[in-house]
């Protein structure tokens, strides 16, 4: 039996309702760590006592660069899920870049947006 090159249609289809689902719960998060880094939630240190506003204020700034940081993450996660979808319609979903060959589907399902197999990952550290 000759060697698959590809996934099928029915295949595809199960990943992209994985990625979809991955890809709603990622534009959740994200909206959370966003809403945290510009206060849309309304809570700041202006409702607190004055004499804990300094400290409060240098946790605050912190938390958000922190959450800046985790929401960049996040948007770029998105990307990447975004881009497994454009190689789902291509139908080159699942096919390692370097290699040519069919990642797991074990692979795939922990990490949807895998472009290597392991062995090509590992050469490239």
């Amino acid at each position: 039996m000759a060697e698959k090159t590809r996934y099928s249609d029915e295949e595809l289809q199960e990943f992209k309702e994985l990625i979809l689902k991955k890809l709603d719960k990622a534009y959740k998060d994200y909206e959370l760590l966003k809403n945290e880094v510009t206060n849309a939630d309304g809570n700041d240190t202006a409702d607190t006592s004055p004499t804990f506003k300094v400290l409060e204020e240098g946790a605050a700034t912190l938390n958000k660069e922190e959450s800046g940081r985790l929401a960049q993450r996040q948007m770029k996660f998105i990307q990447h899920l975004q881009a497994a979808l454009v190689r789902i319609e291509n139908k080159t979903y699942g096919i390692c870049r370097e290699t040519g060959k069919l990642i797991p589907k074990e692979r795939l399902k922990a990490v949807p947006h895998a472009t290597l197999i392991i062995e090509a990952k590992n050469d490239k550290k």
